[in-house]
Order: C-alpha cells, then sequence, then structure tokens
C-alpha cells in the first residue's frame, strides 16, 4: 500500500488573524474534502457529544467549521453518534439528543441535523460484511451511518482506559456500532438480567432469534437460558429499565481487532474524511461522566483519508510530546517504583494496550501506518 498523507496544523494563531475553526476548514480543504463530490449528497460526520459532566469533549465550534464547508461544497450534512452499550446519559436517542444538546450540540450551533445513527433504543443497524474480518463477519453498523452518501470522522484523540487511547478507528468502529455492536466487540460473554430492575415487560422477548431469553410467569421476570443465548446483545437495546447488563471482559487485544474490523466496515469503498484534534488529551475517555486533566499539551489538528494513517500520525506525535507536570501521567511517573515503558499513554494507564488495534487495521487492509505528514 503506498503511504498515506496526513495533513497537519498547530493550534497556533495570529491576533486579529485565523481563529481555530477557520484553521481547520482550511486543513480539511488541504486534505481533499472537496475531492468527495458533496453535491447533493448525504453527509454523515461522526462525532462524540461527550458525557454529561465531562468537558473535554470537542467543542461544537469545531463540528461548524467542518459542516459549514460541507454545505460550501453542496453536500448535506448531519452530526451523528450511536447509542451506548451501557447505562448513562446517551443510551437511547432521547436523552443522547437532551446531552448533545446540553454539551452544545444544537441544529443552530452545528448549522446542521443531529440523527443518532442507531435509532431510538439502539435497535435500529444493519449487519455489514467485514472484508477479510478475522474476528467479526458481518459488524452491526447504525442503520443512518450507513445510509448516507460519503463518511466523515470527527475525533477527539485522547487516552482510553483499554485501548490505550481513542482515535479515528475508535471514533469510526465503536462509535458507529449499534447498542448490540458495541456489545459484541466489548464482551466474550452473555447477558445478566438485574431481578429487582426487570419490570417483567417483555419487551426484550421479541429481539431474540436463538430462545436465549426465557420468561418466567410465575415470578413476572425475565431469565437467560445460557445454552442458547449467542451473546448478539439484541436485548440490551430493547430494554427501557436498565435490567440487563453485559460484562465488558473481551481482553484488550480482542477488543482492538473487533474494533479495527468494525471501523473497515464502516469505510470500506466509501468517500471518506478523517480528522483528529489532539487537544484536551484526558487520560480516560470522553464517555466518563468526569475528565481528568491533560496529561499531554494541545499538538494540533490532523487530516487524512486514511484512518490508520491518521491515528498512526497522532499517537507518534504524542509519544514524542512532555508529559504535562500535574496530571496523571506525570505523577505515575514520579511514582516510587513505577517502571515507565517509554509509551505515554501505558504510562498513564498501565492495563491500556492500542498496538494491536493499528496492527490489526493494517493486516486486514483498513489503511497503511506508513505516512508523509504535509505541514501547513
Amino acid at each position: 500500500m503506498e503511504t498515506a498523507k496526513v495533513y497537519f496544523t498547530d493550534f497556533r494563531t495570529q491576533t486579529f488573524g485565523d481563529g481555530l475553526p477557520t484553521k481547520l476548514k482550511k486543513l480539511v480543504r488541504r486534505a481533499g474534502i472537496a475531492d468527495l463530490d458533496l453535491d447533493g449528497r448525504f453527509v454523515a460526520i461522526k462525532l462524540h457529544f461527550g458525557e454529561l459532566g465531562n468537558v473535554s469533549y470537542l467543542r461544537p465550534n469545531y463540528a461548524r467549521a467542518l459542516v459549514d464547508v460541507v454545505k460550501e461544497l453542496g453536500g448535506k450534512p448531519f452530526l451523528t453518534d450511536c447509542n451506548t452499550m451501557y447505562p448513562g446519559s446517551r443510551k437511547n436517542a432521547l436523552e443522547h439528543l437532551e446531552c448533545a444538546w446540553e454539551n452544545g450540540f444544537t441544529p443552530l450551533t452545528a448549522g446542521c441535523p443531529i440523527l443518532i445513527g442507531d435509532g431510538l433504543k439502539g435497535t435500529d443497524d444493519v449487519e455489514v460484511p467485514v472484508a477479510g474480518g478475522e474476528y467479526v463477519k458481518a459488524a452491526k453498523i447504525g442503520r443512518a451511518v450507513m445510509d448516507a452518501d460519503v463518511f466523515v470522522s470527527l475525533t477527539h484523540f485522547k487516552g482510553h482506559e483499554l485501548t490505550g487511547f481513542g482515535g479515528a478507528i475508535k471514533n469510526i468502529g465503536m462509535g458507529c456500532g449499534s447498542r448490540a455492536g458495541k456489545t459484541e466487540q466489548h464482551s466474550n460473554g452473555q447477558p445478566d438480567i438485574d431481578g429487582e430492575k426487570c419490570r417483567g415487560c417483555k419487551k426484550c422477548l421479541p429481539e431474540c432469534a436463538n430462545g436465549g431469553l426465557v420468561f418466567d410467569e410465575a415470578a413476572r421476570k425475565m431469565g437467560v437460558d445460557k445454552e442458547r443465548c449467542v451473546g448478539c446483545g439484541r436485548c440490551l437495546g430493547a430494554c427501557n429499565f436498565d435490567a440487563i447488563d453485559f460484562a465488558q471482559d473481551a481482553a484488550n487485544a480482542d477488543l482492538n481487532r473487533r474494533m479495527a474490523e468494525y471501523a473497515k466496515a464502516v469505510v470500506d469503498g466509501r468517500p471518506q474524511l478523517h480528522v483528529s484534534l489532539v487537544v484536551d488529551v484526558s487520560p480516560h475517555c470522553d464517555c466518563h461522566a468526569e475528565n481528568d486533566a491533560p496529561i499531554l499539551p494541545n499538538l494540533g489538528m490532523f487530516a487524512s483519508t486514511d484512518p490508520l494513517a491518521l491515528d498512526q500520525a497522532c499517537v507518534d506525535a504524542c509519544l514524542a510530546a512532555s508529559p504535562l507536570p500535574g496530571s496523571k501521567l506525570s505523577d505515575n511517573l514520579a511514582t516510587p517504583g513505577f517502571e515507565p515503558s517509554g509509551d505515554h499513554f501505558a504510562n498513564s494507564t498501565p492495563e491500556s494496550e492500542w498496538r494491536t488495534c493499528l496492527e490489526h487495521a493494517e493486516k486486514i487492509g483498513l489503511g497503511t501506518r506508513e505516512y508523509e505528514l504535509v505541514r501547513m
């Protein structure tokens, strides 16, 4: 595979000169967004609206800059994300939209509609074949994401407690998975049903195609037949009461590889552009209802048509940067007996691991790790 181009601009601005949103517009134009033939086409802009209580997610201003460029080129953009696997403020479309609005993402601020990709309960998905998939043969992707003609990702590049960092591949692969798709990536097991939370409404029962759910008429509670359950996760989205739970027990390497395969399902054969901002690099994901102090300085904005090259460029820039004092990373490095690995993300969260994701992504043809950095 040929070397990919990754375009870069820093966060420096001149007094009374261009602001950061304008710099982002120039970046995506230089990276080739006009070559995607957006005129009259639906353009999904995948981003993370941030969990309530977290303030390290990307500001809506950046999304608006991207939306403006798409509209200038004749495209029909919409902001999108899919519902979460776990209970929180984004597990169904109603709460997800309210969370987005509270965090500043509205049609007025964004300049375009906001659609939750997998529908009201996270069950509106399509199965997309994964060419060359070793762990996933058909990924469960939010229908609105796949209905779009063009796919654009806007990623907050930061740390992650399992995958080392959350970059473009995670934003695409995990983010575009429906609730069942996220379950497939995170879990090796079967659901547990909390009897105290179960209302006996049977809403989950029609979602099970394998006889894995069994209703106890006497107790008026749902149960799981472990012999029949295949762990598909369909029941998760059907429960309005958070009674169904899957353990996030997939080994990091398995999670990383499934995530790469999900990302490939989303982008294969589609016009695409990917943007990552290395800013407010919190040690954990924006899915947390809180955020810690940044572990690294604000490094810049990166863009590429290759999501793997983009992740590689961003992680290389992060590993070359100096840790910020007063952060989890610097505290770990100063702890007596701590053995640093030379990897800022592993040093920040030692139980995390990211290399298997990029290695597997390259193996299955998602992109290339060889890139040329074009500075603007």
